[in-house]
């Protein structure tokens, strides 16, 4: 949406989404686009990607604000709409696009909207932090999502190691004499932080495989979801900042802190007192479920909950042989069964790996760690689904490819027909045309004698005038 040299405003649009599961990008900063190219981006693939670069003025002014002052005035395609346009995502990690997923569709019912305050990864604090100080905000923004999807109640997961969090919380509900949100305290229990494995807690529901929480009418948010959701309807301000843990060992002053998309990574860890000397690894998001960065010049972006800095390279140990023990099916989440998951990952069965639900793994990374043969478990399974996901675009790249042909022999078939169809006509039409035009040429009278023809008419009446003079000669006297 913008171009090499243009000025730009605070929470202007300088990237625009055509497909519907997608959002839109906003400039975090006032200043000038100085570069749109391809650089690296904070991703496990490690390759680059198109960014806008823009060049700070330090004014940070904002466009032209529309707050939303009632809420219940608009309805709720009208506040999707507003979410969409902000590029609201989900900020708990999947960063699915918000408007998306409270939109479950007209055959949905969601009766409970669960907010997750489930921060259970190690390290990370951000969902912690943001909860105590934006306590009014997520309220806020629990209410207009229940309104939106039509939730009978909300209840808001955090964990038992968050007292405060849980106060501060609390105090809102009683203050605005809320009857429909309630504050649930969970268990401080890895992965509980997981979409299906919160419900399971909460509700004692689970969730069908290959199916969605909205299926048994449930829709679960983040809290950092939810507090952007307010910004973006009662403020009107579009999703330009996050908080972000800056930790680990590896880093000297580890602290939460609101930051600007886009920010570099670098300056995260500088404003954090630095690197310590012994930091040698940096990693985004938790200890089980994030990946390591090969640099900091990185930016941050809209799913970068952590930073962990990590100040001890362990030698990876070696892998040896599958023992079959059974510890990675007893502490699955899921309820999965890895060893099988591993034996058909690892031999490329990806036809049958499915069989074992290899979809519903949420990679929490709990079975590697457990391994005593220190199988990268994981690994092959992200390795499956890539495969199954690239065999099934060339499988829809087939058989698109495959209609495109059979309309293609369809159309030169008809297109054959119709030419035949056009030929023959116009012959019927050339030979009505004689024969109009002989017609009119023996009414004239002018029309010349074929010699053939006359002579064939000519033995014709003589073999006629033979056969009468015999029946004559052959007649009795009495006749």
């Amino acid at each position: 949406m913008v171009a090499k040299g243009d000025k730009v405003l605070k929470g202007q649009v300088i990237a625009q989404c055509n497909e519907y599961v997608s959002a839109p990008v906003h400039a975090s900063s006032s200043g000038t686009v100085v570069d749109i190219d391809e650089y690296p981006a904070p991703h496990p693939s490690g390759l680059n990607t198109l960014c806008v670069v823009i060049e700070t003025d330090g004014e940070d002014k904002w466009i032209e604000l529309q707050p939303t002052h009632y809420v219940n005035t608009k309805s709720p395609a009208e506040l999707r709409q507003l979410i969409r346009k902000a590029g609201i995502v989900g900020l708990g990690g999947a960063a699915f696009p918000t408007a998306v997923k409270v939109n479950p569709g007209p055959e949905a019912h969601i009766e409970t909207l669960i907010i997750n305050g489930a921060e259970c990864e190690p390290y990370i604090s951000c969902d912690d932090m943001l909860m105590r100080e934006y306590a009014t905000e997520l309220i806020s923004g629990c209410s207009i999502i229940q309104y939106m999807v039509s939730a009978t109640h909300c209840l808001i997961a955090i964990e038992d190691n968050k007292p405060q969090a849980i106060m501060a919380i609390q105090a809102v509900i009683q203050e605005q004499a809320l009857h429909t949100i309630e504050v649930i305290s969970i268990p401080t229990i890895y992965p509980t932080g997981g979409e299906k494995q919160l419900i399971k807690v909460l509700t004692h529901k689970e969730v069908p495989s290959d199916g969605f929480p909205s299926d048994i009418g449930l829709l679960v948010q983040n809290v950092g979801t939810a507090v952007a959701v307010h910004k973006a309807v009662i403020l009107g301000e579009p999703l330009i900042s996050r908080i972000v843990t800056v930790t680990g060992e590896g880093v000297n002053k580890p602290q939460n802190m609101q930051v600007l998309l886009g920010t570099l990574m670098s300056e995260l860890v500088e404003q954090s007192g630095g690197y310590h000397e012994d930091a040698c690894k940096l990693i985004m998001g938790g200890p089980m479920m994030g990946f390591t960065l090969q640099t900091d010049h990185l930016p941050v972006i809209k799913g970068c909950n952590c930073l962990l800095v990590e100040n001890k390279l362990e030698e990876t140990p070696a892998t040896m042989p599958c023992i079959r023990c059974g510890v990675c099916a007893s502490v699955c989440p899921a309820q999965l069964l890895p060893q099988q998951l591993f034996w058909m990952a690892s031999s490329k069965n990806f036809d049958l790996v499915q069989d074992y639900h290899l979809f519903d793994c949420i990679e929490c990374g709990c079975c590697a760690q457990v391994c005593p043969s220190q199988i990268p478990l994981v690994q092959y399974y992200r390795f499956a689904k890539t495969e199954i996901w690239n065999q099934e675009r060339d499988r829809i790249k087939s058989d698109h490819a495959r209609v495109r042909h059979d309309f293609k022999q369809t159309r030169l078939d008809r297109e054959k027909k119709e030419r035949a169809e056009k030929l023959r006509k116009k012959k019927e039409l050339l030979e009505k045309k004689k024969i109009a035009e002989a017609a009119a040429k023996n009414e004239g009278g002018d029309t010349e004698v074929d010699p053939k023809k006359a002579a064939i008419e000519a033995a014709m009446k003589r073999v006629q005038e033979k056969k009468a003079a015999k029946q004559t000669n052959n007649a009795t006297p009495d006749e």
